[in-house]
């Protein structure tokens, strides 16, 4: 344990950890079953188009989501994209500014126009009166996004979207095996859509998927998302290529086999966290299970600078030079990114306040109950000799460069 300043990797000491630990490591699996699976579709040489194994799997995520349809795809970017074809989206998409850059990015890259409205600062999600407020004539639907899986107020975003007659989605990317009050992610929107990137609690290697109880557009995603084969009338989008693999699919399947080992483990280091740090002023460890049932695929603290005096940029800094890798999820917001930092948006100072403080730790099935342990006793000394660490670290960083000096000839100038 590490209990002066000195002894931090920061300012010369040794590492404490000499394997990193990361953010999103993918957790383990049953290779010699994956094994099986890829053999299996080798075998039948059916690797693509929806074969045996993306069925399977685009089933058994249904039945998680608790709704009749799913469409495997290539990644979630691609099905969040798919689904705004499908439902013939255009103009305006109101949605928070507290997510991953591809929430946005996905919708603008097809022409759409993303709007930010600010957050409720006790779940991180949508805030449905702020919605309200940024609907406009141009709106066509409202994506809401499971910030750390923690389910949007729908039955209230629900009501803003019927009195504007939009359509409601959901960026359920973190959400997999979330629910509250019995209802499952996945089933409170008209649609949402998974992730199963590698990162993920369930990983295809690279994956998404779209899930909805309307088999309508559940079909027209289906043709989408092969070059728009088979779509009645056509699409002005045409169509494009995101399905999904059946080696993908393979390692979804077998991931979904570990998904409950991996929740237990999960909310165990959670837990963990929450025991270690309860008691550090101005470190704040969410608790997540105050807003439903929660896969804890994300650990997440809140640093206050005002308390520790230490800014959570300097935490990250420090805890990084001792390999741990936590990550700012999600900082800044993306009204602050660009192509959208200049643009004119509504005040977002719940977003922003939370965008600052917030830290990702490491969790999952790579981490033991004494690297928590080590993790939380680095945290409580940068909370705690937070304001002497800072200012070290001030007197101790390089100068910055001085601009470069030209000369001004005097001749003919007066001084």
């Amino acid at each position: 344990m590490k209990s002066a300043l000195s002894d931090l990797a920061f300012f010369g000491g040794p590492a404490a950890f000499d394997q990193p630990l990361l953010v999103g490591r993918p957790n383990r699996i049953d290779r010699a079953r994956l094994y099986e699976r890829l053999d299996r579709a080798l075998d039948s040489q059916w690797l693509s188009n929806g074969g045996p194994l993306v069925r399977e799997f685009e089933e058994r995520v249904a039945g998680l989501a608790g709704v009749r349809h799913a469409v495997a795809t290539c990644n979630a970017t691609a099905g969040l994209q798919l689904l705004a074809h499908a439902a013939g989206l255009t103009g305006e998409v109101i949605m928070p500014s507290m997510t991953f850059a591809a929430t946005p990015h996905a919708l603008r890259w097809i022409g759409l126009t993303p709007v930010f409205a600010d957050i409720d600062p006790d779940t991180g999600n949508l805030d449905p009166d702020q919605v309200a407020a940024a609907v406009t004539p141009r709106t066509s639907a409202v994506v809401g996004v499971h910030l750390w899986g923690r389910p949007c107020a729908a039955d209230q975003l629900r009501k803003v979207a019927d009195e504007h007659g939009l359509r409601l989605y959901f960026d359920a990317a973190h959400a997999l095996g979330c629910a509250v009050d019995g209802r499952p992610a996945g089933s409170l929107g008209d649609a949402e859509v998974f992730s199963f990137h590698a990162t993920k609690a369930v990983n295809a290697f690279e994956g998404g998927a779209v899930v909805t109880d309307d088999a309508d557009l559940a079909a027209r995603i289906r043709a989408l998302h092969n070059f728009g084969f088979d779509l009645p009338g056509g699409s002005p989008a045409g169509g494009t290529n995101a399905k999904m693999s059946e080696a993908a699919a393979a390692m979804g399947l077998t991931s979904l086999d570990a998904f409950p080992e991996v929740i237990d483990r999960n909310r165990r280091n959670h837990a963990a966290y929450r025991e270690h740090l309860a008691d550090l002023p101005g470190v704040l460890v969410a608790d997540h299970d105050r807003h439903g049932l929660n896969n804890h695929q994300y650990v997440i603290v809140e640093i206050d600078e005002a308390t520790t005096g230490i800014h959570r940029d300097l935490v990250m800094e420090v805890l990084k030079a001792e390999g741990v890798h936590t990550r700012a999820y999600f900082s800044p917001g993306c009204h602050e990114l660009e192509p959208y930092r200049g643009q004119p948006h509504a005040p977002l100072p719940h977003t922003e306040r939370l965008a600052a403080r917030v830290l990702s730790l490491p969790t999952g099935t790579a981490i033991g109950d004494d690297d928590i342990r080590r993790v939380a006793d680095l945290l409580r000394l940068c909370a705690t000799r937070g304001r002497e660490l800072t200012a070290r670290h001030r007197d101790t960083a390089p100068a910055p460069l001085a601009a470069p000096q030209t000369s001004t000839p005097t001749i003919g100038r007066s001084r």
